[in-house]
């Protein structure tokens, strides 16, 4: 019995990120326009500050202005408001972007809520979630819009395929269900309730795994070679005292019945940046659109 093939998100990121840099300078030099991206930081949560600085460099390498604000954790609510409507209103910021989780006294749903909705390149305000339900053109969330660009690059074209979608997060289970069925796929969403969870996700053609569980759907469940998108990013500890950073879905097991599967890590990660990096380039160009 063959393997599933590999894809490789990190491979895919990087050509995705060239183009973007390649479009970037053309911007530049045609129009005067280089985009610009800010990144908040509240806290010094160590996970969270290693992703904003491997944003700086992504954005950088670009070709684009990276802007960083990182505020102690006891910055209060109205101060990080204060600093959002000064980004709103800063012409050399096309992108904002507040990194979660925040601290306990603020309130992360306002905080979102007043990005401006053609700057929030995270796609998470309600405005453009409103335009992706809607068929308008908006900015989408990175990690979907990494999950479809992948899927693609397996199966091509998704039209009439069945998508099962395991999870139903406002972040990735929702949104990415709404893309798909933009692709013309029939979507079920699916998640930890589903009654014979099993039973729906071997219906699958495309799975998206995007349930928060670390190994969480069997080799058993999945259809002969389906398309797997793995979200799921989860460190579980080994016997040995080390942990291992594994997906949703039983990586091994899959491997041996799926047609094409996404690693972890390697896989859906690294397309996150790309696609940020591609939301900023978007909005800089509404500028002269």
């Amino acid at each position: 019995m063959t393997q599933a093939q590999l894809i490789d998100g990190k491979a895919i990121a990087l050509e995705l990120r060239k183009k973007v840099g390649e479009e970037t300078h053309a911007l530049h030099k045609q129009h005067g326009i280089k985009p610009g991206l800010a990144v908040v930081l509240v806290g010094e949560d160590p996970a969270s500050s290693v992703y904003v600085r491997n944003k700086g460099i992504a954005t950088k390498k670009a070709g684009m202005a990276s802007f960083t604000h990182q505020l102690p954790a006891d910055t209060s609510e109205q101060d990080l408001l204060q600093l959002v409507s000064q980004l709103n209103q800063d012409t050399s910021v096309h992108g904002i972007l507040v990194q979660l989780p925040l601290p306990e006294q603020i309130n992360s749903d306002k905080v979102l809520q007043a990005i401006d909705p053609d700057k929030d390149v995270d796609g998470f305000h309600p405005i453009n979630a409103g335009r992706l339900m809607t068929g308008q053109p908006g900015h989408v969330p990175c990690t979907p819009k990494g999950c479809v660009v992948l899927a693609k690059s397996a199966l091509k074209d998704l039209a009439g395929l069945e998508a099962v979608v395991v999870g139903r997060s406002n972040i990735v289970g929702k949104p990415v269900a709404q893309l798909l069925l933009n692709e013309n796929c029939t979507v079920t969403i699916a998640h930890s309730r589903t009654k014979d969870l099993a039973s729906v996700v071997r219906r699958a053609d495309l799975l998206i795994a995007a349930v928060g569980l670390p190994q969480f759907i069997r080799g058993d469940w999945i259809k002969p070679g389906a398309c797997i998108i793995d979200v799921g990013i989860n460190r579980i500890d080994l016997e040995d005292g080390k942990t291992k950073l594994v997906g949703d879905v039983a990586f091994e097991e899959a491997l041996a019945v799926a047609g094409s599967i996404t690693p972890v890590p390697g896989g859906v990660g690294p397309m996150t940046i790309a696609m940020l990096l591609s939301n900023t380039l978007d909005a800089a160009r509404r500028l002269i659109s």
